[in-house]
């Protein structure tokens, strides 16, 4: 069963990710350790006992869809009118519309809660909450308040409507189409498939964010613009109206998270023909501008995803260590106890925990960093919100990519610690590799995220910003070795190596994009990610351990820095070197 790690969490929070700087001084009103503490308790005792239940019976039942209505799975509507009422929907919510006006940090925390209790579950309110960030900062007030009370309540759910059969991740060649109407609302026709959440019966109406082109728009990404389409109307007083034109034409039957229902939506089919044509629409923000109020949303989505790696990677682990714990295999060496030894006095099966502690540690440090930029942003004005937003800017693709990519590494790993009883679904080891594996790819895939880093984000501030974010990380590894303690002298050096190797990595492939060598920084973009995400995991694991000297976490960081960040000299030379080889085996692939 599921316990969340509340001590470490909010370790990670507070000591780590920079919560407890800034409620010092004064961010954040009069949020108090306490207070934190008994909000991340709470939500522990619900994750475990009423989320984590649904894990398994959502992947057995699905999300069955008769006549274009969704069943969610037994249980799920009960845990979830539960959870609205906890308030927990509502936490980073602004206060005039009913939220509470906490920081996203606390946010993130709560969602990795969910998402390690029943990723299934926790995708549902993430969409909610990205809608809620979208209206908020790009909504008229006419539409915030019809509809932000019932979003941030969780009464109502949300949506976000963006691939279509032939535009996946290149938004700009969709074709759903949205035309004008006398009134002052859209009409929107088109197909959208793979929208999580796109229909289900958890809650009375369905709020779907839609990219659609007006006719007269222009090509390409300037022309699509955002539009806010509920599954039923609203009335002038609040109840609901008709239904709208807009259903489920379809389920997807997956690989993983079958709990979270993944649609076809089709809109303006006829459905609701009891009026005119079209699915009844209102523009969010400006005609033409609505990839950037869709950017609200998905980098919010993205760091969301980040956390469910995070989160299936914590779940894994401690299954993992459980199994370890009580399954007998042979004698490990040492072992002095009568019979076989449990596999985890095994030293491969240490390493293999241990591997899997430290990925999930160095992943939520950098997922809770990138949410304290968030906040930090929000709350700031001027020149210091700006700064905290390209703080920002360059976490969140890194947030996203490499703490998918650690949840799908640690669920692996984790069917091999169950040997054979992994690989069959009796032990539920191989259920978080199924679920974990979708996160990678959703939400912009994690190559994607790589080239938005080192063709975007390494260029903010003319290149300073990272310049800056190393030499912050430099810092912590001074402060390790002026320690010139035992357990970190190695430390302090493997953690120098590994920041050499990602400012030497950094300024070639800036140097790169400034000589107009695309096609050779793009094909370091991958490793180069995975450089950054292991260099800082393993110093905030490092500042971490400098926190009050808790042996276990102190001997964690000294473990991930002797024998995983290694990797990044590999990595550096990959992207220094490696491009001639990639870009000349083009033959190799056929035809």
């Amino acid at each position: 069963m599921y316990r969340p790690p509340v001590d470490e969490m909010a370790h990670t929070l507070k000591k780590i990710a920079g919560l407890e700087d800034a409620i010092a001084q004064g961010r954040f009103g009069d949020l108090s350790d306490d207070l934190i503490d008994a909000i991340l308790e709470e939500a522990g005792k619900f994750a475990s006992t009423r989320v984590a239940p649904l894990l398994q019976v959502g992947d057995r039942h699905g999300t069955p869809l008769k006549d274009a209505e969704v069943t969610m799975p037994p249980g799920w509507k009960d845990v979830y009118r539960d959870w609205i009422a906890g308030g927990w929907n509502g936490l980073t919510g602004e206060e005039e519309y009913g939220g509470q006006g906490l920081p996203m940090m606390l946010a993130i925390a709560t969602f990795e809660m969910w998402n390690s209790g029943s990723m299934a579950f926790g995708i549902g309110p993430t969409l909610t909450l990205g809608a809620i960030e979208a209206l908020e900062a790009h909504a008229t007030h006419e539409l915030k308040q019809i509809y932000l009370p019932k979003l941030i309540s969780g009464k109502w759910m949300g949506t976000m409507n963006l691939t279509e059969p032939q535009a996946g991740s290149d938004v700009g060649a969709l074709r759903t189409r949205a035309e004008r109407s006398d009134d002052g609302t859209y009409r929107v026709f088109g197909t959208k498939i793979f929208i999580t959440y796109g229909e289900h019966d958890l809650t009375e109406n369905i709020i779907h964010m839609v990219l659609a082109r007006l006719p007269d728009a222009p090509a390409g990404t300037k022309g699509i613009s955002l539009f806010l389409v509920p599954k039923f109307l609203v009335n002038e007083d609040g109840s609901l109206g008709a239904r709208n034109d807009v259903f489920c034409g379809g389920i997807e039957h997956k690989m993983g998270i079958h709990g979270s229902p993944t649609c076809t939506m089709i809109y303006g089919d006829g459905f609701a023909n009891d009026r005119e044509a079209g699915a009844v629409g209102w523009l969010i923000g400006e005609e033409n501008r609505g990839l950037a109020c869709m950017f609200t949303m998905m980098n919010n989505a993205r760091l969301a995803v980040g956390i469910q790696g995070v989160a299936v990677a914590e779940a894994a682990y401690q299954k993992s260590l459980a199994y370890a714990q009580e399954r007998r295999q042979m004698r490990a060496p040492g072992w002095v106890g009568e019979g076989m030894s449990p596999i985890i006095e095994h030293q491969d099966v240490q390493r293999d925990l241990l591997t899997m502690k430290g990925l999930t540690g160095a992943a939520r440090s950098i997922a809770y960093a990138c949410a304290h930029a968030l906040d930090m942003a929000k709350k700031g004005t001027g020149d210091d919100a700006r700064w905290w937003a390209d703080r920002a800017n360059l976490l969140t693709p890194v947030a996203k990519a490499f703490c998918t990519d650690v949840g799908v590494d640690v669920a692996s790993i984790g069917i091999q610690i169950h040997g054979g009883m992994g690989y069959i679904e009796e032990t539920g080891a191989a259920q978080f590799l199924r679920d974990a594996r979708i996160a990678p790819i959703y939400e912009g895939t994690n190559g994607i995220q790589a080239i938005d880093l080192v063709q975007r984000k390494l260029q903010l501030g003319g290149g300073e910003h990272v310049k800056d974010y190393i030499a912050e990380l430099r810092n912590v590894a001074d402060a390790v070795g002026a320690l010139n303690t035992t357990d970190l002298r190695q430390t302090a050096t493997r953690l120098q190596t590994g920041l050499n190797d990602l400012e030497q990595a950094s300024l070639w492939l800036q140097r790169a994009i400034t000589a107009g060598q695309i096609r050779e920084a793009y094909a370091g973009a991958t490793p180069y990610l995975r450089l950054f995400g292991l260099a800082a995991g393993a110093t905030y694991l490092a500042k971490g351990a400098l926190a009050g000297r808790n042996p276990g976490r102190t001997a964690l960081a000294r473990f991930f820095a002797e024998n995983l960040l290694s990797e990044t000299s590999t990595l550096k030379d990959r992207i220094i070197h490696g491009a001639p080889s990639l870009l000349d085996a083009r033959m190799a692939l056929g035809s």
